[in-house]
């Protein structure tokens, strides 16, 4: 990736040189393709420590045994937290910005590797994938979910499992959310499919799919993949998290 189509590393750069001042950084932007802008954390989200995580996420986080993936790591916190409890621990991230703060905090083993090459990785590599930060999302579309999930099979151990973050779309009164919706359903995309790109100063990223499903989708889409939901924690919430298992050869 072009350094300045890597809007969400310069961010994350910039906040943790931030951090190190004690200081705060203006918040990256997230532009839908409708035209509708969110803003991104100006906070030290990123960066936070195991006791300023939500109860679930310690919950979630605390249930990684073995080997560890961590898909999309960002600046690492989740990955610098199982280094820290001895796990071995590998982070992977499509941001070359987000891979230089890791290794500038510490993280061992980093990798630039985009979602879509995971299956560079041998057989039998990992016993935990980790898709923390609503990362369930980075499948993009239902079609290359299953694709990627098969991917995921094939380089973990047999008794391996996924821990998986999402948001469920349908829980939302907004009304640009549920116009995008609409408009998601005339296109034939799922519910919770946007495409968007995160902007940070003069810095744009470069257009991309993101994927948010109902727990009845995520079973829908994890059906004849090789894996099989375990359960869900907080599914009545818009924000939830699954544990996938993989299934028994």
């Amino acid at each position: 990736m072009n350094s300045d189509q890597d809007a969400f590393g310069k961010h994350i750069l910039a906040q943790y040189e931030a951090l190190l001042r004690g200081d705060r950084v203006a918040a990256e932007i997230v532009e839908r393709d409708d035209h509708y802008i969110d803003f991104g954390s100006i906070s030290n989200m990123y960066f936070s420590e195991y006791e300023e995580w939500s109860e679930l996420e310690r919950r979630m986080i605390d249930k990684a045994s073995g080997s560890v993936l961590d898909v999309g790591c960002g600046a690492g916190r989740h990955s610098l937290y199982l280094q820290g409890k001895g796990f071995n621990v590998t982070g992977i991230d499509n941001s070359q910005g987000a891979l230089e703060v890791c290794k500038l905090r510490g993280l061992k083993n980093v990798l630039f590797r985009p979602i879509e090459e995971i299956d560079k990785f041998n057989p039998n590599s990992f016993d935990t994938i980790l898709m923390f930060g609503n990362n369930f999302g980075l499948f993009g579309d239902p079609i290359k979910a299953k694709l990627l999930l098969e991917k995921m099979h094939f380089i973990t151990k047999p008794d391996a499992q996924i821990i998986a973050k999402t948001l469920n779309p349908y829980i939302t009164e907004d009304e640009a959310h549920l116009k995008y919706q609409k408009r998601n359903k005339k296109l034939g995309r799922m519910t919770g499919q946007i495409n968007l790109r995160i902007r940070y100063k003069e810095y744009k990223g470069k257009w991309f799919d993101y994927l948010f499903v109902s727990p009845e989708e995520m079973e829908m889409i994890v059906a004849e993949t090789g894996w099989q939901i375990q359960e869900f924690f907080n599914s009545e919430e818009a924000s939830y998290f699954a544990v996938l298992k993989k299934r028994a050869a």
